[in-house]
């Protein structure tokens, strides 16, 4: 598994460094060796863009003929590369996502005490933040956590970046509160039919640091405006 792991990322490599000599595709087994190698290279885009081309080529000419006298490394150094690569590049991963996470807490720390030193701007003991944009009628039902709701919503970074919208896609959306993050179950069960709610959540409000999705990273803010249409009933 882990030999045709290097096998199919390096189909990307090649791709990657031009096109040396376009093979005659003159039988039925040359067509097919280059569609497998063509398919492999569309599978494997993007991954692997370091590797060394002269040696992955010799590694697998070595490797396919078959000659245990051909291999310029033993069988527990192959594996051993093989093992430290991963783990290098997991480090490196590991890296780059904390540098996000720490990167997004101190931006979001930064943006919601601005936030929450505007006028008309209320913060919770929890930390989540909102703002009355527009106001339901006096007596309006309210939901409760076991309830379902109708909402629009338009959800984006604190630099504006959409990652999701209801008010976009021209259909509201329904949750029963239990099942949605902690920062909206309080913002609605606060909320009366009628009202649209500008809400800012810290990450423990939100996704936390694990994120969500391509665009929602770790430890991210997150800021909602959110109008709630109506109560379905309990959710089941």
């Amino acid at each position: 598994m882990k030999k045709l792991g290097l096998i199919l990322a390096g189909s990307l490599v090649l791709a990657a460094c031009g096109d040396p000599a376009a093979p005659t595709l003159d039988n039925e087994t040359k067509k097919a060796s280059y569609a497998i190698g063509y398919r492999t290279g569309e599978q494997m885009q993007g991954l692997m863009q370091d590797m060394d081309l002269e040696a992955f080529l010799a590694g697998m000419r070595h490797g396919t003929q078959g000659d245990d006298g051909k291999a310029m490394l033993t069988e527990e150094e192959l594996d051993n590369a093989i093992q430290e690569y991963q783990e290098q590049q997991r480090a490196a991963a590991e890296a780059k996502v904390k540098e996000e996470s720490e990167g997004n807490a101190a931006a979001g720390d930064k943006f919601r005490e601005e936030n929450g030193a505007k006028e008309g701007v209320t913060t919770t003991e929890s930390g989540l933040q909102y703002e009355v944009m527009v106001s339901g009628e006096d007596g309006a039902a309210q939901p409760s956590i076991d309830d379902t709701v109708v909402v629009h919503y338009h959800g984006t970074l604190p630099d504006g970046t959409v990652f999701d919208s209801s008010v976009e896609r021209g259909t509201p959306a329904n949750f029963p509160l239990k099942g949605i993050i902690k920062g909206w179950q309080e913002a609605l069960t606060m909320m009366k039919v009628g009202d649209k709610w500008r809400i800012v959540l810290p990450p423990d409000l939100a996704y936390g640091d694990r994120g969500a999705g391509a665009v929602i990273g770790p430890n991210q803010t997150l800021v909602f405006e959110v109008e709630l249409l109506g109560i379905e009933g309990d959710a089941e």
